[in-house]
């Protein structure tokens, strides 16, 4: 399955699920997100996910729904304006709660400290984003995170070149 969040004010995520329409590809396995009007807190570094409640972020928001479809998902993709050349708010907060689909136990994995996953399957990431994006920074960025859940990066798309995202999707 492929997960969209959209995170945008301008709601690009309608246009790249038209476009996969207008391309015929399986929009069975595609789901949407917006989160406009969504309430999803910043993480607050609680650990709950890890010690009292395994796997449930602590913080009762709307983003509980989001994890669960994130740990189901093949692909997630975050479609977020930029504010000085990074990600929004919002969509830092998203990816800041991811913690719980991984455990507080850690292994060496090529040479560097990682966290032992909690499920046996990860989401791989990629990004679109609207706005004067630092695209090498993004890239290096998406690429970090995807490597901290056990996944990899689908890469870092700007808005005008979301059709090239949209042939990334599977």
């Amino acid at each position: 399955m492929v997960l969209v969040v959209d995170t945008t004010t301008k709601h690009i995520g309608k246009v790249i699920a038209e476009e996969l329409l207008r391309r015929g590809k399986d929009t069975a396995g595609f789901e949407l997100i917006d989160t406009t009007g969504m309430h999803i807190s910043h993480c607050v570094g609680c650990n709950y996910c890890w010690l009292k409640t395994p796997g449930v972020c602590a913080i009762q928001d709307d983003y509980e729904p989001i994890l669960r479809k994130m740990s189901g998902a093949d692909q997630v993709w975050l479609v977020s304006d930029t504010r000085f050349g990074f990600v929004s708010w919002q969509t830092k907060n998203i990816v800041d709660r991811i913690m719980p689909l991984v455990t507080m136990y850690l292994k060496f994995k090529d040479g560097q400290m990682r966290h032992v996953m909690r499920y046996d399957r990860q989401p791989d990431i990629g990004i679109i984003y609207t706005g004067d994006g630092d695209q090498v920074y993004l890239e290096r960025w998406c690429q970090r995170t995807a490597l901290n859940i056990g996944s990899r990066s689908l890469g870092v798309f700007s808005e005008s070149s979301g059709k090239e995202a949209v042939s990334c999707m599977s």
